[in-house]
């Protein structure tokens, strides 16, 4: 079925990338809480914000809520899947390899949106997604070379599922586009529940501090709470291959927060990084701006 791309729709999924910028400082706040527990808490955290809203609309917003099956299923494997297969990636391969696998996530969403109807993807389009990609690897790296560690295989093997999942579900979700944006609520709920089985099953109990509780309740407000009801709104009915190529900036924006907090050290990297993802943030942003029927020719 053919959408009429929404602009801000498409501002919205942009908001998404930049609220996600946040995630490493605050997940680097909980310090040495277990991943399914912040998984857990963060996403409740989430869910409860996002019932609330809803709830002060009435009747009207507890059925907004309502979602096919299918289309709950989709969000909640997607959400839980992708966390779940990052977190065991970061615990069984070299972090700096798993991100940058991870992060081919962007460039599958630019390419599997190719797939849909009513999508033209231009060159300036996989221009941006490549050079976003370039500029993901120079950061994870530190622009030295990837360490390949046949032990990793698992892991590495989690990362790029982890990415496929995303680029899935965010690409997929575009079928669901007459589901309001609010049944996020119900599967943030549905993730924070599963976070919570599999933390009592395979994760020891922590003791959570003031700090640490701040920090997994500004995750559930922001990066995973508004940026998922953003970020869905946006894949369902926003110019996707233009998010796809921008959500590159997550990386950058995450790393130069990191840097400013002064838990990471600045380097000449992040300024080649920089003039990468500018470059291919143009590229993708002039692309989307092209009339329609140029598609053919580009």
């Amino acid at each position: 079925m053919n959408h009429a791309i929404d602009r801000k729709a498409t501002l919205g999924g942009f908001i998404a990338i930049l609220l996600w910028s946040s995630l490493a400082l605050l997940t680097n706040l909980t310090g040495d809480l277990p991943p399914f527990l912040v998984l857990a808490i963060s996403f409740g955290c989430g869910g409860i914000i996002g019932l609330l809203h809803v709830l002060r609309q009435g009747k009207a917003g507890l059925q907004s809520m309502r979602a096919p099956l299918p289309a709950l299923t989709l969000s909640t494997a997607g959400l839980f899947g992708y966390h779940a297969l990052y977190f065991f990636s970061l615990k069984h391969a070299p972090p700096v390899e798993a991100n940058l696998l991870n992060y081919l996530w962007p460039l599958l969403i630019v390419l599997l949106s190719g797939l849909l109807p009513g999508i033209h993807l231009r060159t300036g389009n996989f221009i941006g997604a490549v050079l976003g990609l370039i500029a993901a690897a120079l950061l994870v790296t530190g622009g030295r070379g990837i360490r390949v560690d046949p032990a990793a295989g698992p892991g590495y093997l989690a990362a790029i599922a982890a990415a496929l999942v995303w680029a899935g579900y965010s690409v997929r979700n575009r079928r669901y586009a007459h589901v309001p944006s609010a049944a996020i609520v119900p599967a943030c709920i549905a993730v924070a529940i599963l976070g919570a089985f599999s933390h009592f099953a395979f994760e020891p109990s922590r003791a959570i501090t003031g700090m640490q509780w701040l920090a997994m309740l500004a995750m559930g407000v922001g990066p995973v709470g508004a940026a998922f009801w953003l970020w869905d709104n946006g894949t369902k009915r926003g110019d996707i291959a233009l998010l796809g190529g921008l959500s590159y900036l997550a990386p950058l924006l995450s790393t130069l927060l990191l840097v400013a907090s002064g838990r990471a050290q600045p380097h000449w990297i992040q300024a080649v990084a920089i003039a990468l993802l500018l470059t291919g943030a143009w590229s993708s942003l002039r692309a989307s701006r092209l009339p329609v029927d140029n598609a053919s020719s580009r």
